[in-house]
């Protein structure tokens, strides 16, 4: 029996020692009273949510999410799956320094010394909890998931990436971060070890920038039920803490990108005569690099892996500029005035207008126009109401929902005019996209003035940490991390 194999590992994998996950599952013809609500690291990451509009200057930022913009989710129940019994889920109770080291120090320490221990406390008992996320990400779903012939281990090394040399990495850290605790709890000096590890974090560009296809390749797997089923009962068992196979294996970026919030808050409450701040300034310079180096490298993969999937009808569609492009500033779904949904991607040199489709079970985007050099395309804000629907006066003189939201771009060349009106998801949306256009074209129009510019905005992708003067990608956010 299948689910018989599934419980014999998940067992072997996360239950304690005379603790069975299965035995904490009531048979579902019984309500469970559910456990008093206790904060979890689930506050902690960024909700696995698809924006409209994704940007390459937040690609580490937002949690790369590829449920289709295209295609909503289908949430009708698949013929295999099975209704959801309620369970006890286990979850993670948050730790202050000030509770776990009760031993009167704090009457001895400043209220300054108190936060600055607690954000050292914080950054350590961070490592300790994503180490146990990714090793229960390999025990409890890559091993059964191989051992169970569920997927190969060739599709499960792509899912799964590098995540394995990342557990030793933060095990590291976390031990030298211990051995750097005295006897009552307190540490005095953090950054020597900072400055000497995070050189370490090079590590995650190969796994940050296989996300976007690990994501892809995910969700396809998700359609053969033995790979749904399984998930699901991860999903639905104590151990995941309700969170799906995919928010497991995106911790390791938001993880990424929270080390300069921490090392700004110890940093905040070291005091400037304190030995260990030039060492705090230098671990921040190092991680602000190397966020920005990873971040680079993230979103060149991205323009890879959708110039890889671009469909041509024609041989005419093709052109040097998407060849030649690195960036890929934002891209996202908009419509037409007649309403058809169009997948849009605007790369540093042109844009690109396609539809979504289906091929061999691979979702590609397939060329709808001809693209549009950034160079010669021309755009306008369109007020509420301004734009005909179908090409008729129906709706034209309308401030309905229909008729918001639009901008229009065009692009004439040999004579003859191509002109789109697309209409954005909202307001926000619409100024996102405008704003993307329009930096393109002064990024353009930068670098065919001053050539010294055009070298570096050339060599953007290289070295995210000197950003085109012109191209500001830090005016919008996509996602708490909330992008």
């Amino acid at each position: 029996n299948i689910s018989q194999y599934y419980c014999f590992f998940l067992c072997r994998c996360v239950c304690s020692p005379g603790v069975c996950v299965c035995d904490l599952q009531e048979p579902s013809s019984k309500r469970v009273k559910p456990l008093s609500r206790v904060t979890s690291l689930a506050s902690l990451i960024p909700p696995v949510k698809a924006a409209p509009l994704k940007r390459i200057g937040q690609t580490l930022q937002r949690s790369i999410s590829f449920r289709s913009d295209c295609r909503p989710e289908n949430t009708a129940p698949r013929p295999w799956g099975r209704q959801i019994a309620p369970s006890i889920t286990k979850r993670r109770d948050s730790k202050l320094w000030s509770e776990t080291f009760d031993l009167g120090l704090g009457h001895m320490l400043s209220s300054e010394e108190i936060k600055r221990q607690e954000a050292i406390f914080e950054l350590s008992q961070g490592e300790q909890d994503l180490i146990e996320d990714l090793t229960l990400a390999k025990k409890a779903y890559r091993d059964p998931m191989l051992k169970l012939s569920i997927m190969s281990e060739h599709e499960l090394n792509q899912i799964f990436g590098t995540l394995d040399s990342l557990i030793p990495l933060h095990e590291d850290l976390l031990s030298r971060l211990r051995e750097a605790r005295k006897q009552d709890g307190s540490t005095d000096h953090v950054g020597h070890i900072l400055v000497d590890w995070l050189p370490c974090l090079e590590t995650y560009n190969g796994y940050c920038s296989n996300q976007v296809a690990a994501k892809a390749l995910l969700d396809h797997k998700k359609q053969d039920h033995r790979v749904h089923d399984f998930l699901q009962r991860c999903l639905e068992s104590p151990f995941s803490r309700k969170l799906d196979l995919w928010s497991f294996l995106d911790i390791p970026r938001s993880r990424l990108v929270k080390y300069p919030l921490l090392l700004r808050e110890i940093l905040k409450y070291t005091p400037n005569e304190h030995p260990d701040r030039q060492h705090l300034h230098q671990a921040m310079n190092m991680i602000q690099s190397i966020v920005a180096d990873i971040n680079t490298q993230t979103g060149e993969s991205e323009c890879r892996y959708y110039k890889e999937r671009l469909l041509y009808l024609e041989s005419g569609q093709r052109d040097l500029l998407i060849d030649s492009s690195r960036i890929l500033s934002c891209h996202g779904e908009l419509k037409n005035n007649r309403g058809v949904k169009l997948h849009v991607f605007l790369f540093q040199d042109v844009l690109v207008v396609t539809r979504a489709i289906t091929q061999n079970e691979q979702l590609c985007y397939q060329l709808h126009q001809q693209p549009i050099p950034v160079r010669d395309l021309e755009w306008e804000d369109l007020q509420d109401g301004e734009i005909r629907l179908g090409g008729s006066i129906r709706g034209a003189f309308s401030n309905s929902e229909r008729t918001k939201n639009f901008f229009r771009v065009a692009f004439r060349s040999g004579g003859q005019l191509q002109m789109h009106c697309f209409q954005a998801r909202d307001a926000f949306n619409k100024q996102q996209w405008l704003n993307c256009i329009r930096q393109a074209k002064e990024a353009l129009g930068s670098t065919e003035s001053d050539p010294q510019t055009a070298a570096r905005c050339s060599d953007c992708s290289a070295d995210a940490s000197a950003e085109c003067p012109q191209m500001d990608l830090t005016d919008l956010t996509l996602t708490p991390v909330k992008t």
